[in-house]
Parts: C-alpha cells; structure tokens; sequence
C-alpha cells in the first residue's frame, strides 16, 4: 500500500488586519500584523516539522486588493519558504483579485518571476503535481469573479438576478469540466480548491471584511466519486460542510480572530493524509490572540467601580484582546473611575469598554405618545436619541426599509 500524501491546507490569512492593534516599533507594523504573520509561521513549521509533501493556500492572502510592500514582502518571504520545501498551491481570493480584469492580483508576482514550486492559482485549471510520496490530481477554481467569467455581449443589460444565475451556472460547467478531467486519472488522489461560498457553511466575521458580492453554490457540485478532499477558502469559521460523508468539504477557517464574532471559534489549519478513496484528515489549532469579552452588571451597585475592577482581577488578560462591556444606569455613569479601569487593563494587548446605559424607560418620546408612531418612526427616533448624524439615519433607515420590504415579501 502507497504511504499517504501528506498535505497542508490553510487560507484567508489577510496580512494587513490591523484591528485591535498598536504600533509595533521594532518592525514598523501593527502588533495584529505581526499576529497574522506569526500564525502563518506556525502553519510552516508543522509543515515542515512533519515532512508535508504539498502545501495548498485556498486565497485571501492580505487584507487589501492594494497590500503595501511591506505586507508582500512578509507574505513573500513565507511563501518562497514552503516552496523551497514543497509544491504550493496559491489560490485567488477575493481579496487577491483586483476589479479591474486587466490588472494583476496581489499574487502574480510568483507567476511573473516563475519561483519554483509554485503554482498561482488564477482562474481555473488542473493539473497532475509530483510530490516525494507520488502523484496526485489539483484542480483549482478562483474566486468567480462576475467582470471575468461573463465578458460576453449575451450578459449585457441583464438584471442581477439573472446575472447571478449565469455565474452559478458558469462556476458549475467550470467544476463539472475539472471533475471530468480529474476523472481521468483514477488511480491517484484527487483533490479541489476552490474561494467561495458552499450551502449549508455557516457565516464567520468575513462578513465584516467582505469585497465584492458572493454567490452560494450547493456542495452537490463535489461528486463524491471524483474527489478526495475539498480545500475551501472564504469562511473564517472552521467546519466541514459535508460532515460524515466523503469526500470531506472543509473550510480550513482564517488563521487569527478578525472581531469578537469569532471570540470563542478555534483557529488553525487542516493536515490532510490523502489516499484515493480513502483520505483523512484533522484540524491543528494554532497560538491565535485571544479575545475576551467581560460583562459586569453595576446597575444599582453603589460602587461600581469596585465591582468592575474585581471582575477584571478575575480574568487572566495579559496579552488578550479585551472587550469591557458595562450594563450602567444613567445616573450612574459618574460614579465611574475611567482611569482606574484604564490601569487595570494596562496587562491586555489592546482593550475597548462599552457602557451599555439603561435609561429611564418613558411612555412619550419627544412630547409624542409612543403608540402613535409606527415602527419605522420609532426606529428613526431611537437612533435620533443615539446621537447618530443625518447621513447615518438616512442610510440606517434605508437598510432598515430594504429588511421590512423583504420580510413582507
């Protein structure tokens, strides 16, 4: 029996996230740059500590369409080190991908200079790849971009809805003709990566980081007979979608936290053994920053100051994201001693508080009977009474109006 092929799969890495970071002096960069960067450290070296035969990024290597120098000769440096080790597969993401179609994505540099080992995944393709434990079959499929795939006179003047519909079907004859040509060789394993949405994934914090508007395909598309595994980029929250069945259709998830949606989600990278039509695989956690969220209650509490700094004393912060969510009385606001709390916080990597305020409950808002008003004058009296400019109403209250329009359908 032929040793397994012993693959690694990671994506959306997003060097540039600068969220929840300060300046790093010895580098010139955010600390949360550095993060992101560190976790792709960790995914080479299991690599090679483990004797991977083939590395595959399924897209999404910065945060921008535009990164900075800097960021590609971080990203750069990473990447020449695993395919010094090993072939690598470099998918584009949509974040890679420019919108322009004449332009270069922020990976075609490796295709322009021709670095050994690597592959730019741009667009679609196939390919059988040597690696030290045999051969295997990749097929990849970029990010469907709609300015790419649909260029024809034919999609002129169309809607968006029948736009979408021509890219599904474009996005499946191109997976249908992979899994034709992957047919093709059937004593190897095989294996397809692909940037985009599958049915039935369940959405992370890429939702907050999101350029261009995405379509959703059914993970049918994956014949079970073709494929060995799927090695799927886009959704930052780890999961298999095609849980208990074959082949495995897996999100490897982003490396770091990008918000505190993904607070609780383990992060990490897949190892893939494959065998062909027996492959298996697992998910390695790495070291990614932590983030906390602490609530504490004061409403009433005759020192809430207090109270907050023994539940920050109970909490292990020292290099954790904080987020201090305080639920306070109006009255109660100038009991707080916001330097206090501030030193406090002083061990966390970075921190933000959010006083959540519990104003008087009132029966009349602004001199008229509440019931009087209908739901969308409520709403735009409340984010009146948040403070909001007219500009963000205006635009809350279209977003808001677009939801209600769509409910009653």
């Amino acid at each position: 029996m032929h040793k397994p092929i012993r693959l690694v799969h990671f994506a959306d890495v997003h060097v540039g996230m600068e969220n929840y970071g300060r300046l790093d002096t010895d580098s010139g960069t955010s600390t949360r740059v550095r993060d992101f960067l560190d976790r792709i450290d960790e995914v080479i070296q299991y690599a090679c500590d483990n004797d991977a035969d083939i590395a595959v990024f399924a897209g999404d290597a910065f945060k921008t369409r535009d990164p900075n120098p800097t960021y590609q000769r971080e990203f750069a440096i990473r990447m020449k080190k695993l395919a010094d080790k090993m072939p690598l597969l470099l998918l584009v993401g949509n974040h890679d991908v420019p919108g322009m179609a004449s332009r270069a994505s922020s990976v075609d540099i490796f295709d322009a200079l021709n670095v050994p080992n690597v592959t730019v995944g741009d667009g679609s393709g196939g390919k059988v790849i040597e690696t030290t434990n045999g051969p295997l079959f990749l097929g990849w499929l970029a990010y469907p971009m709609r300015n790419r795939l649909l260029v024809k006179d034919e999609y002129k003047d169309k809607s968006v809805h029948d736009l979408d519909m021509a890219l599904l079907n474009k996005v499946g004859d191109i997976i249908g003709d992979l899994s034709d040509q992957a047919k093709r060789y059937d004593t190897i394993p095989r294996v397809f990566c692909t940037h985009l949405s599958v049915s039935e994934a369940k959405l992370g914090s890429e939702r907050s980081v999101m350029l261009g508007k995405d379509i959703t395909i059914d993970k049918s598309l994956f014949d079970q007979d073709v494929w060995d595994y799927i090695a799927l980029g886009h959704i930052h929250k780890h999961q298999d979608v095609n849980k208990g069945s074959y082949p495995a259709v897996v999100y490897s998830g982003s490396l770091e936290r990008i918000d505190f949606g993904e607070e609780k989600e383990p992060k990490g990278f897949c190892w893939v053994e494959l065998q062909r039509s027996s492959t298996s695989w697992e998910f390695v956690s790495v070291n990614a920053r932590p983030f906390l969220t602490i609530r504490v209650d004061v409403r009433g509490d005759s020192d809430p100051t207090e109270s907050i700094l023994k539940k920050i004393a109970s909490k292990d912060i020292s290099g954790v994201v904080v987020r201090l969510v305080l639920q306070i009385k109006t009255h109660d606001l100038q009991k707080i001693k916001d330097k206090e709390i501030a030193n406090a916080l002083s061990d966390a990597h970075s921190y933000s508080i959010v006083k959540d305020v519990d104003h008087e409950a009132r029966t009349r808002i602004g001199g008229v009977a509440a019931e009087t008003l209908s739901s969308e004058e409520l709403l735009e009296r409340y984010f009146i009474d948040k403070g909001y400019d007219s500009d963000t109403i205006k635009l809350l209250m279209n977003i808001a109006n677009d939801i209600i329009l769509a409910d009653q359908d």
